[in-house]
């Protein structure tokens, strides 16, 4: 007689609600701050490429911290390292409160705040990333992931209108609201670690099996031998020293190693810069074509509204279509849409194009990060996680000099149909890699992965 599984509610899975409230408050944090610093940076330099350096010298901070956080992962609680990576944002959003109140807002001050900040988000970001595979079962993270999907969805529609009603009262709310944030972060990571010591799962970023293996002592070896002097010489070997750089080289030498995984990362690489300096070129045309920042924010609100939207049919979609071909769909769409951006200029149409090339990335990012979490062994999923991030985000400085460059050398229109020519190599490279169109529904991820492991 065959049995038949109730499929995990995902809503009564008390320690995922937690870290959902625990990641989202963090993130509404990061997205004020986001949204802040930019027009703090005009407000307080009045110089564009001053505001470009502090945004700029953030984005490599938190790329570089990144990669430290993916061994800080692997090696700690990531449970704990949520708790402390929100306990310093208090004290680091704090910072920013005071400065504000004193009236103290520099190109200096600003710089070092936003390197800070991100600093943090790159060291302890990935742990709360990778905690969530301790917390969700298999068979429902790509539902989850769909989840995550419009919890950021809705950050995206709400951030901009909160920070700049935050904004309008002054930037020392700004600060109060991201310390409440980081407050609100760091309790409900205190009540999961708790959820979780209780319910015996374990917190741990290193592989159980290895830790055994460098704590045991044997019984016959506990006392050692006594020397001349009469103190014991343990017989059990010490435990290797830990190798940052070793380890690094490992989360990307295992990523890289799966056909899987790692043809995907040209792809997300490839897409990324394709569609974001496609975005940042309509930005940076609107505002030489004189459209208010009030319009062009409301244009960031319609995407994020339209991706929240998709988030919502995502976890009735991930289920029933392969992931790999949500991911070839996906990519298509945002392809003909970045063609159809290049013909249209009016605001409103530019909404409606925009809306509907992001309508399938939320299931195409709940397909792809939903079977990654799967598929990545816990004892490495930290450094995978950062190793991925890098790889998938490092050509994101190129979006604003394919933007600002091409519509200085060769104007708007050729701009985007190159940064469409990139989407549509994206579209090609997906087609072509078998592993990628195999990729099988939710419920097929755990056995899919299992033929690509090595022992």
């Amino acid at each position: 007689m065959t049995t038949v599984t109730e499929p995990h509610r995902l809503w009564r899975n008390t320690r995922y609600l937690t870290w959902l409230v625990s990641d989202t408050s963090k993130g509404l944090a990061a997205s004020l701050f986001g949204f802040a610093i930019p027009l703090l940076a005009l407000i307080v330099t009045n110089d564009p490429a001053q505001a470009g350096i502090i945004g700029g010298a953030g984005m490599v901070a938190r790329l570089l911290m990144t990669l430290a956080g993916g061994v800080l992962a692997d090696r700690h609680r990531r449970i704990a390292l949520m708790l402390l990576g929100s306990l310093i944002g208090i004290v680091l959003a704090g910072g920013f409160t005071l400065l504000a109140l004193g009236d103290a807002m520099t190109f200096g001050s600003l710089l070092v705040i936003d390197v800070l900040l991100a600093a943090r988000s790159g060291l302890f970001d990935v742990a709360g990333e990778s905690a969530i595979k301790e917390i969700v079962p298999d068979d429902a993270m790509g539902r989850a992931q769909a989840a995550n999907q419009g919890r950021d969805a809705a950050l995206q529609l709400a951030g901009g209108p909160l920070g700049g009603l935050l904004l309008g009262v002054g930037g020392w709310l700004v600060g109060v609201v991201m310390t409440l944030c980081h407050a609100i972060a760091a309790l409900t990571a205190w009540m999961l670690g708790r959820q979780v010591r209780r319910a015996g799962v374990v917190d741990a970023g290193e592989n159980p099996d290895d830790l055994r293996a460098v704590r045991r002592v044997e019984p016959e070896h506990a006392a050692g031998t006594a020397d001349g002097l009469g103190r014991g010489t343990s017989t059990t070997p010490p435990a290797a020293r830990p190798n940052a750089w070793k380890e690094l080289r490992e989360g990307f030498g295992w990523l890289l190693s799966r056909p899987d995984l790692g043809g995907v990362l040209l792809i997300t690489t490839v897409i990324n810069l394709g569609f974001n300096a496609t975005i940042t070129t309509i930005i940076y045309a609107l505002q030489q074509d004189g459209y208010s920042e009030l319009l062009i924010g409301a244009l960031s609100a319609s995407i994020g509204a339209v991706m929240l939207v998709g988030a919502v049919c995502a976890p009735l979609l991930v289920p029933r279509i392969k992931a790999g071909v949500l991911t070839i769909a996906g990519l298509t769409v945002v392809s003909i849409g970045a063609i159809a951006l290049s013909m249209v200029t009016d605001p409103w149409a530019i909404a409606v194009v925009l809306g509907a090339s992001v309508l399938l990335i939320p299931a195409l990012n709940a397909g792809m990060m939903g079977y990654f979490m799967v598929a990545t062994p816990s004892h490495l999923l930290g450094r995978a996680n950062s190793a991925a991030g890098v790889l998938g985000m490092g050509a994101m400085p190129l979006a604003p000099l394919i933007a600002g460059f091409g519509l200085a050398w060769i104007g708007r229109e050729w701009t985007i149909l190159i940064c469409a020519a990139l989407c549509l190599i994206s579209v090609v490279l997906a087609v072509s890699n078998r592993a990628l169109r195999a990729l099988p529904v939710e419920s097929g991820w755990a056995e899919h992965a299992k033929q690509y492991e090595t022992t």
